[in-house]
């Protein structure tokens, strides 16, 4: 037998490690870390959202809006806003003086420097509104109103504007029984608070109220009661010397907004002029 015939076989034999078991990979760990930290992210906002007010909720938004102010003048390029300044009404934020339409809708008009209301501008705003409700207020050094006309009116500045809430006591109605006629005391109250608010020029919103009555009537007269009322506030108010142009809006309420617990308190029976921030 030959040399060549005598040599053994060589059997090469290959063995492949083992990595252990897919779960043993990493992969699932940075998917489960993001889920978490997204539940995290969610719980947080929801904690937030209940505990916090609406005026610290929007201080955390005006926070995280752009407060820099940029150019207002456009390049008229083609570049990435085709010539658009950044205080147009189509582009974000809404920042400049102006607005590229002709006449644009009062929510497309740009509003200011920086999108925002200026702190100074609002405290300014305020301080008008009060030195009116002091020139209305009996106790102000300045107040233009008797002892008297004091006992029917009641005023507080609120995020609308200042209020001015003219009511009924038990022995001066402001209206002669259940019409809209008015007293002569209405009268002169109303012509009172057109003389004090035309040193300010804000619009004027009109709302009349009334009880509640005190059975239930097939035909209910509240609602034409209260905006008669209002309505005729306003014609006192345009004969006491105030434009027109100031009156936003002449509403009737009802009994739907009582400022007394009992639904069919005289206090009830009342108008309501406002005078809306700008």
């Amino acid at each position: 037998m030959s040399a060549q015939g005598e040599l053994a076989p060589i059997i090469i034999k290959k063995k492949k490690g083992g990595g252990g078991d897919g779960h043993h990979g990493g992969a699932w760990k940075v998917a489960y870390a993001d889920f978490v930290t997204a539940m995290m992210a969610f719980f947080l906002l929801m904690w937030l959202l209940n505990a916090t007010t609406e005026k610290q909720r929007k201080g955390l938004a005006d926070y995280f809006s752009p407060s820099i102010p940029l150019s207002r003048v456009s390049g008229g390029g083609n570049g990435a806003f085709n010539g658009d300044s950044m205080h147009t009404e189509d582009i974000m934020p809404q920042n400049g003086s102006g607005a590229s339409a002709e006449h644009p809708e009062e929510a497309q008009q740009a509003k200011g420097n920086t999108g925002v209301e200026q702190d100074s501008e609002k405290k300014k705003a305020d301080e008008v509104l009060v030195s009116v409700q002091d020139a209305l207020s009996a106790q102000s050094g300045e107040s233009t109103v008797s002892i008297e006309m004091s006992r029917h009116i009641v005023t507080r500045v609120t995020d609308e504007g200042l209020i001015i809430e003219l009511f009924d006591t038990v022995d001066q109605p402001l209206f002669d029984g259940e019409s809209a006629t008015p007293t002569a005391l209405f009268r002169d109250l109303v012509r009172m608070v057109a003389r004090v608010t035309s040193v300010v020029d804000n619009k004027i919103a009109v709302g009349g109220h009334t009880r509640s009555q005190p059975v239930v009537l097939a035909n209910n007269p509240i609602w034409e009661l209260s905006h008669a009322r209002a309505d005729e506030t306003r014609k006192l108010l345009e004969s006491g010397g105030m434009p027109a142009q100031r009156i936003r809006r002449v509403t009737g309420h009802a009994d739907r907004k009582l400022s007394q617990d009992n639904p069919m308190s005289t206090k009830n029976n009342r108008i309501e002029i406002i005078l809306l921030r700008e």
